[in-house]
């Protein structure tokens, strides 16, 4: 029997975002549906003692509706294996619970606000450090490293800052001394990005953002190539009991469908605003991967596909300066978060980032002045006269 085209690697990403996983069941009784269903249930009834009907046992282990976008995403993030969570954050908790007591983690300093809270706040609770590191620096990296390292987590780029580090090369280092490599690559999203063929081990996602993309779910991923590191994650992912709900999932494998259609609108404006902004006279200094003027744009070119739509610049203008900025917007919608369709702004010191300790946030340069851009897929003009009103 001959090979379909997704048998054998020759469907292009937009094919498989629409379709990958979620093919026609034909079987007896089936329906042929086009979109998977919403399979709610807690439980699968079975014949016989030792015999699952499908593989389904418990849906808290697995569930079609949950496979089916596991299978599409994994397509999308060139991995073998794929584990839906419950959220981001439950998605790198089920990344921690491979760590043991005395173990050493490596992080980019100024990443997610929310991922820092876990570094601080709860790992040091199970005896787990983390050192944060200037992470452009490959040597910074290096240096960190102990014998008890055993995680480098890594964001390229990172959230708020857009700040880019050379994933290949950080992994090769950390192949060199048996150390494990997950990147968040919420920011950029599979359509950009491809972590796992940079070297890195693990790949993380807040399905909430750009892969759902309509501000209407709660949910995570896991992805990885190696099968025994599956084994592990998806044992911790089922005996933890970070499952997400299989609406959250239809409406993930939903997002996946338009993802490469709404990245290409996200990056147009994001761009344009970008460019404007720079030439803004209230703004001090914008971070955005597709400026020339981006410290890593050479290094971003080399290693994604894109620059994605989010923004940070720094307004010439104190504290409430700049919190009457973001309050005054007409069309970004005052709201953390990042990735949907519609677009959002936020003072990342005391929104997204507020439960990271005022001395980090200085040193990592997120400082009372940064306002963050997630530009979404409206009009590019109105976007602009609306930031133009604000900023005045």
């Amino acid at each position: 029997m001959a090979l379909m085209p997704w048998e054998v690697n020759m469907v292009k990403f937009e094919t498989k975002a629409v379709g990958e996983g979620q093919h026609p069941d034909f079987r007896d009784g089936a329906n042929g549906d086009v979109v998977v269903p919403i399979h709610m249930t807690s439980t699968y009834a079975r014949k016989k003692v030792d015999m699952l009907q499908n593989g389904y046992e418990y849906c808290r282990c697995q569930n079609p509706t949950r496979k089916a976008f596991e299978v599409c995403l994994a397509s999308l993030e060139k991995a073998r294996f794929c584990i839906s969570a419950s959220s981001g954050l439950a998605a790198i908790m089920n990344v921690m619970h491979l760590l043991k007591q005395g173990d050493h983690i490596v992080a980019f300093e100024d990443i997610y606000g929310g991922t820092i809270r876990i570094f601080n706040n709860v790992m040091p609770d199970f005896g787990i450090k983390t050192f944060f590191v200037d992470a452009t620096d490959v040597k910074n990296v290096e240096k960190a490293i102990t014998e008890r390292t055993k995680l480098i987590w890594l964001e390229s780029p990172t959230n708020p800052r857009l700040r880019i580090c050379d994933i290949r090369a950080i992994s090769k280092v950390a192949k060199k001394h048996k150390i494990l490599v997950a990147v968040d690559n919420t920011l950029y999203s599979p359509y950009l990005q491809n972590p796992l063929d940079l070297g890195a081990d693990i790949v993380v996602h807040s399905t909430t953002k750009y892969v759902g993309g309509h501000s209407d779910l709660i949910g995570g991923a896991v992805l990885i190539n190696d099968e025994n590191l599956y084994k592990r994650l998806a044992f911790l992912h089922n005996a933890i009991g970070i499952c997400p709900s299989p609406f959250n999932d239809f409406l993930a494998t939903r997002g996946l469908k338009t993802l490469h259609v709404r990245m290409e609108r996200h990056q147009q404006n994001a761009q344009k605003i970008a460019e404007f902004l720079e030439a803004h006279p209230k703004v001090q200094q914008v971070n955005y991967p597709g400026l020339k003027s981006h410290p890593q744009y050479e290094l971003n070119k080399k290693q994604a596909r894109g620059a994605g739509a989010i923004i940070s610049f720094l307004y010439k203008g104190g504290q409430k300066e700049t919190e009457k900025v973001v309050e005054s917007t007409k069309i970004f919608k005052l709201a953390e978060s990042l990735g949907a369709v519609e677009s959002l702004i936020e003072h990342p010191a005391t929104m997204s980032h507020a439960s990271v300790p005022a001395k980090q946030l200085a040193a990592v340069g997120i400082s009372q002045n940064m306002i963050r851009l997630s530009v979404g897929i409206e009009n590019v003009d109105d976007l602009i006269a609306d930031l133009n009103q604000a900023l005045l």
